[in-house]
Parts: C-alpha cells; sequence; structure tokens
C-alpha cells in the first residue's frame, strides 16, 4: 500500500437558471472535460459525484474487497474525524493548492488557472474527500467513480509517481487548517485511508494504459495530430477534423470518449485539455467540436485553448493528441430494444451525437430519441447532423428546441419549441416508462434534466450523464 507522511507544519493555526441550454458556463467549463481537475487530483475530486449512475463497463479491483487493509481503528478514526473535516473542508482545499503549488510548481501545468480563480475546483476537491470519509467503510458505492478517476488520470498520463506529491501536500494542508486536532494518530489514519485509493487507482491505470498500447493503432502519451479539416458549426463552435502525422492507424474508440489535445500556448503556460469526440468510429478521423468559452470570473481569462483552437489553429497545423479516453460511453453492437433517450443541452451534444450516430451505423433495434437544446440559431452547432438522424432509416425522432430564439427562428423550421426542457416537455416526446436516459450540458441544465427525470419516476439505474467540469453534485448545482 502506498505510504505518506505529514511534513512539519506551522503552529495551531486553525483557518477556518435551470434547464437552458446556453447557461452555467461560468460553473462549468462545456466540452473540455478535465480542463479544471488536474489529473493527480483526480484520484480524490471525482468522488463526489460520479459522471454515470451505473457499474462502470471496466471496473477496477473492487474497493470494498481490499478494505481489509484498512485496520478497523483507520476506519473508526475516519469516520469520527468527517465531522470535522466536513465543517474545515474547504479551508483544507485551498491551503492543498497553495502548498502544492509553491512546493511542487511542476504540477501547476496540469491546472486550469480559470477554474482556479473561480474556486471551482477548491469546492470540488472539499466535497469528494468528505465523500470518501464518509463511505470509507463501504467502497462499493464509489466504484464508479475510480473508473472515472483512472480513465481522466490515464488521459494526461498519470503515473505512480504522481500520487506521493498529492498526498503529501493533502495531508499537511489538513494538519495546517485543524492544528493540534490533527493528532500523530489521525494523520496517520489519514495517510492509510489515502494510500488505499492511490493503490485501487494505480492498479486500474496501469490496465488502462496496457490495453491503449496492445489496442490496433493505440498508443501511450501523445502522438502528432494534423488537423485535415476546420468547420465552423455556429458563430461560437467549430469542428477540427484530425488525422495521425504519420500517416499510421488510427485507434478505434467507444462512442461517448474524448481525447486529450496538448497545445504550447504563445505566452501562457496552460494544460492538457479533453475534448469529446464528436463523430462516429471508423471514419478515418477524430473530430472534435469546440465551443470558443469566455472568462469564467471578472479577474480571470476566457478559454485560453478553445479560443486558441479557434483563431490560430488551422488547416495543416500539427497538434498532440491523448489516446480515446472515458467511462460514458454506449455499446452500439447491443441488440437491445429498450428506447434511448438523448437530451443534449448547448456543446454537451458532443458525445451524445457521437453515440446516437454510432447507433444508427450499427442499425439499432432502439428507438432513438434526441432531444437538442440551444440558445438559438446563431450557436447552435451540428442542427444538420442530428436532424439527419431521422432519415437515417432507422426508429428516431428529434427535437429541437430554442430557449432564447432570434427572430425568424420559430417561423423558419430551425427548432421545434421555444423553451426549456422540462418535465413536462419530456412526459409529451419521450417514453419515459421504459427508456434509457443519456444527458450532457451545462451545469444547470443538467440539475434541471435530473430533477425533471426524477420527478418523471425515472430509476437511476435508467440514468446516465456526464459533466464537462470539475464533479459537482446535481442538487448541489441546483440549489
Amino acid at each position: 500500500m502506498q505510504q505518506f507522511s505529514i511534513g512539519a507544519r506551522p503552529g495551531a493555526d486553525n483557518r477556518k437558471a435551470a434547464g437552458s441550454a446556453g447557461g452555467g458556463e461560468g460553473k462549468i467549463r462545456c466540452n473540455v472535460h478535465v480542463d479544471v481537475q488536474v489529473a493527480i487530483v483526480y484520484l480524490c475530486v471525482h468522488i463526489a459525484g460520479p459522471s454515470i449512475i451505473r457499474p462502470a463497463a471496466h471496473s477496477p479491483t473492487r474497493p470494498q474487497e481490499r478494505t481489509s487493509m484498512l485496520s478497523d481503528k483507520t476506519i473508526q478514526i475516519i469516520k469520527e474525524i468527517t465531522p470535522a473535516v466536513a465543517a474545515n473542508a474547504e479551508a483544507i482545499t485551498v491551503r492543498f493548492y497553495e502548498r502544492m503549488f509553491a512546493g511542487n510548481p511542476e504540477v501547476k501545468v496540469f491546472f486550469n488557472q480559470a477554474h482556479q480563480h473561480s474556486g471551482g475546483q477548491q469546492r470540488a476537491l472539499a466535497g469528494a474527500i468528505c465523500a470518501y470519509f464518509t463511505h470509507i467503510d463501504n467502497l462499493e458505492v464509489l466504484l464508479p467513480a475510480v473508473e472515472l478517476i483512472a480513465q481522466k488520470h490515464c488521459s494526461l498520463g498519470i503515473q505512480p509517481e504522481h500520487y506521493p506529491i498529492v498526498g503529501k501536500h493533502l495531508l499537511d494542508a489538513i494538519g495546517d487548517v485543524m492544528g493540534d486536532a490533527a493528532t500523530p494518530e489521525i494523520v496517520e489514519a489519514v495517510a492509510e485511508a489515502y494510500g488505499l485509493l492511490a493503490e485501487v487507482c494505480i492498479g486500474r491505470e496501469k490496465d488502462i494504459y496496457q490495453q491503449q498500447a496492445a489496442a490496433e493503432g493505440g498508443w501511450n502519451g501523445f502522438r502528432d495530430f494534423v488537423v485535415d479539416r476546420k468547420v465552423a458549426e455556429s458563430e461560437i463552435v467549430t469542428s477540427f477534423y484530425l488525422k495521425p502525422a504519420d500517416g499510421g492507424a488510427l485507434a478505434a474508440f467507444a462512442p461517448g470518449q474524448y481525447i486529450t489535445v496538448r497545445l504550447e500556448h504563445p505566452t501562457t503556460p496552460t494544460s492538457p485539455r479533453n475534448y469529446s469526440l464528436s463523430d462516429n468510429p471508423g471514419n478515418g478521423h477524430y473530430r472534435i467540436t469546440v465551443k470558443r468559452e469566455p472568462a469564467l470570473a471578472a479577474e480571470a481569462p476566457g478559454g485560453l485553448i478553445s479560443n486558441y483552437l479557434h483563431d490560430h489553429v488551422n488547416i495543416g497545423d500539427t497538434i498532440q493528441v491523448g489516446p480515446p479516453c472515458g467511462e460514458f460511453t454506449i455499446d452500439p453492437s447491443e441488440a437491445n430494444p429498450q428506447p434511448i433517450v438523448f437530451i443534449a443541452g448547448g456543446i454537451g451534444v458532443t458525445p451524445l451525437l457521437s453515440m446516437a450516430k454510432s447507433l444508427v451505423a450499427a442499425k439499432t433495434p432502439a428507438p432513438i430519441y434526441f432531444l437538442q437544446a440551444a440558445r438559438n440559431s446563431a450557436v447552435h452547432a451540428l442542427a444538420g447532423e442530428v436532424r439527419g438522424l431521422a432519415g437515417s432509416g432507422c426508429d428516431v425522432k428529434t427535437q429541437v428546441v430554442y430557449d432564447a430564439p432570434l427572430e425568424g427562428d420559430l417561423n423558419s423550421g430551425k427548432c421545434d419549441g421555444h423553451g426549456l426542457v422540462t418535465a413536462e416537455l419530456l412526459r409529451s416526446w419521450a417514453p419515459i416508462a421504459e427508456a434509457r436516459f443519456y444527458f450532457c450540458g451545462p451545469s444547470p441544465f443538467m440539475a434541471s434534466v435530473a430533477d425533471s427525470l426524477k420527478e418523471l419516476g425515472v430509476d437511476d439505474s435508467r440514468v446516465n450523464y456526464e459533466f464537462f467540469g470539475p464533479k459537482q453534485q446535481l442538487q448541489t448545482v441546483a440549489a
């Protein structure tokens, strides 16, 4: 098991819109999965809420089988300190980032500083720590989160040697904030609990790396790709078609997965970014569809990489790409006639369109319902491809709603309705009683859809979703 120790600590200083497709970008980075979650911190960040409410397709070693590696005393201590940690969680995470950036500045390149400015990452990590401590004696419930963590880590090339960096600074931050209350016994228990989680994640990540390298056309790390096409999808969204610069084979991907893009920004150090693959597999290219991101806070910059891609990356240019990753997927070969409902808000259409196109290409027996919500026609991306699903020969129904239509949008047929995605709309259009649901979009949109499905009595086993950004509980976002 990974072991960590706490360093010397200073004294006992005890520092203490819903339903809209276009809103909420200030809380969540649309179309960028991990630009705000540094890879090595994913081991904690995402435990606060898995991106899918279903078992992971490739489960890691079951944490419950390893809980015996934690002593009864450690489990008892962790549960006893959970209320105190929860009361100080945000202070701990703020101090954690301060310490890590100062002590290991080399990791700062993994972080999107816009989300550091907004405080979203600190809050996500605080919730994650509390969730892990709360479930320390029932880690089974965290299995989907562990798979998400491992996929995110592998997308950025995280290695076992990165884990002690996080462990050290997390323990030191707890000591700084909780002062004398962080006794050696407590610190030892937290270190043991962290070591267990690290070991589980490292094991699963090793498997993923091996699978990536062994796949036809697969690779580890970053590979040069050339921009073969660049297509404007709306006023703020552009698609990039990417092919291997070496002319070699292209690894297959599961519909819904993402790739990692690494660029050298000319003025500002930036982290790699994850972008959903927005086309179906087997087309000889990877396609990412990127929204130009505004600033998330007054003092923060706009989306450095999204804006750079829009303004400076053109046909013939080379960018570095990591292999496909991600657990928010669908199997198009599955002969399941159960209806599938996709609900896309804004740029959240990207993984869902890949899924839907793959199902159509596989001649799925499942009826498909695809609901796309956008602000208006000026920012409506991939409209033609979504509409084209209905003419594919499969049983596909599409619906487009604008919540802020421009003059002429309603009469021109560019949308089917005006308003928000509500329980009433879903009830009137989709087979609620038997369908599987997949949704993605800005955080208020996600919260609204989740609330609507709950109101309609849809069981969690039929609900699948993905956040683009720091993991947040949907209930928290809605509050």
